[in-house]
């Protein structure tokens, strides 16, 4: 176990990830925001509502989905992220991928965040073009791939084994040139019901890797088990209860489906807590 001593203070609301997923076969919403136009709504409709970043992604990364190419990503992708600009120019967009080629592109279309789930184990270059740009990278923690990950994942120290390899890759892309790194521990990513409760336990011990953490759980299948809710649309209420109880956790930003009770437990943390 990892020491427990860790002392921690949490001063703002983290920032909101609104997901995007631009594929037809997610976990939670696969074909419902498929279209440009059912995806650029969507988005809009998020950004009114309050959230920061919009992380818009073109391939599914649920357990056994299949890969698929870099020149069909673009193509699901670059259009949605143009119509959202187009309506919102301001507006902060994060492309949600592990191919260097996907990530130019929506860079060049004016994506500002990298969100990596390989942790660049797919493609180093990702970090060295988030150097280049000046763009954040998140780096997340993902034990093997979606084909494989969920298939009898073991460690022997969960929390030391994820520590090192986020060091190791946050190293990794400082030495290629990025300025501006991110670490998620990838809950769900490899990991087994027992194995998300302890991280999700200990996230706090992640501070000491010196970078901003991300925090994804929306209705993900632990949350499922926990409260024998079979419907992923239907965790929504359990994922904003979770996350007021990890607000001092650490996390920066956190990814999520469903906005709107988020932008209710902001008003009324900050009603609480603000000086």
């Amino acid at each position: 176990m990892m020491d427990t001593s860790t002392t921690y203070k949490k001063t703002e609301f983290p920032k909101l990830m609104g997901i995007l997923n631009v594929t037809p076969d997610s976990f939670s919403d696969g074909g419902l925001y498929f279209s440009v136009q059912s995806a650029t709504e969507h988005a809009l409709e998020m950004l009114e509502m309050g959230v920061d970043i919009i992380d818009i992604g073109g391939e599914s990364t649920r357990p056994f989905s299949k890969p698929i190419s870099a020149q069909e990503e673009i193509k699901r992708v670059i259009p949605v992220i143009e119509n959202i600009l187009q309506y919102h120019p301001q507006a902060c967009l994060s492309i949600d991928t592990t191919k260097y080629e996907v990530a130019l592109t929506a860079v060049e279309a004016g994506v500002k965040i990298i969100n990596d789930i390989s942790g660049l184990k797919n493609d180093i270059r990702l970090a060295a073009l988030a150097g280049y740009k000046n763009l954040p990278i998140i780096l997340m923690h993902i034990k093997g791939n979606p084909q494989n990950m969920q298939i009898n994942p073991t460690y022997t120290n969960l929390l030391q084994e994820i520590y090192d390899y986020l060091q190791k890759q946050i190293n990794l892309a400082l030495s290629l040139g990025a300025k501006h790194i991110y670490a998620d521990v990838g809950i769900g990513f490899g990991k087994t019901y027992e194995h998300n409760i302890e991280l999700l336990k200990n996230h706090h011990h992640f501070l000491k890797l010196d970078v901003p953490l991300v925090l994804g759980i929306s209705r993900k299948s632990f949350i499922g088990k926990m409260l024998d809710i079979q419907n992923p649309s239907d965790r929504d209420i359990p994922t904003v209860l979770i996350h007021s109880l990890l607000l001092n956790s650490g996390a920066s930003i956190i990814r999520i489906h469903s906005p709107k009770h988020f932008i209710t437990l902001k008003k009324i943390y900050y009603t609480l807590f603000e000086n």
